[in-house]
């Protein structure tokens, strides 16, 4: 039997398009300003499109949709870490080096980072350079600024007072 091939669909963002690839009701690609032909079309095309819209209106800070990445196994194992970063949080890349027992690898989990097919759920925006500054990014580090400042303004300040 003939293996289906992937569908492809477009989201509008307020911040920018989308291209969606999805393989056996799963995500296994989104670009950032891409183009695609045309809407959502299954249920399952529309969930994902419907996530992708909360997420940037504020109204989801999860996904519930399967993933499936395509990458080298020290891809995979960055790629896992960064789904363990809490939205509206962020870390450096040395931090996801010592993370996953490498402290030496601050380059080459950037250059993971860079490699990331499926950015957003996989929260590759939410790793900053040493002394915070924002480092690169796929959709430009314009993007990335708006989608931490979203994630910040929807996260609740965690407050404590001298006693």
């Amino acid at each position: 039997m003939k293996e289906p091939s992937p569908a492809r669909f477009q989201v509008d963002t307020p911040l920018t398009t989308l291209a969606v690839t999805v393989e056996r009701e799963t995500v296994t690609e989104i670009r950032f300003g891409g183009t695609a032909p045309g809407a959502p079309k299954t249920r399952f095309e529309r969930q994902v499109a419907g996530e992708l819209e909360g997420y940037f209106a504020g109204t989801r800070k999860e996904f519930g949709f399967p993933v499936s990445p395509k990458g080298t196994a020290f891809q995979l194992l960055v790629w896992q870490e960064l789904q363990r970063i809490p939205y509206g949080e962020t870390r450096t890349y040395g931090e996801l080096a010592r993370r996953i027992g490498n402290r030496g690898a601050s380059r080459a989990v950037g250059a993971a980072n860079h490699h990331n097919p499926i950015p957003i759920v996989i929260p590759c925006h939410r790793v900053v350079a040493s002394g915070g500054r924002l480092g690169g990014f796929g959709g430009g580090v314009e993007l990335k600024r708006r989608m931490l400042e979203l994630e910040a303004s929807h996260t609740p300040l965690q407050l404590s007072f001298a006693r």
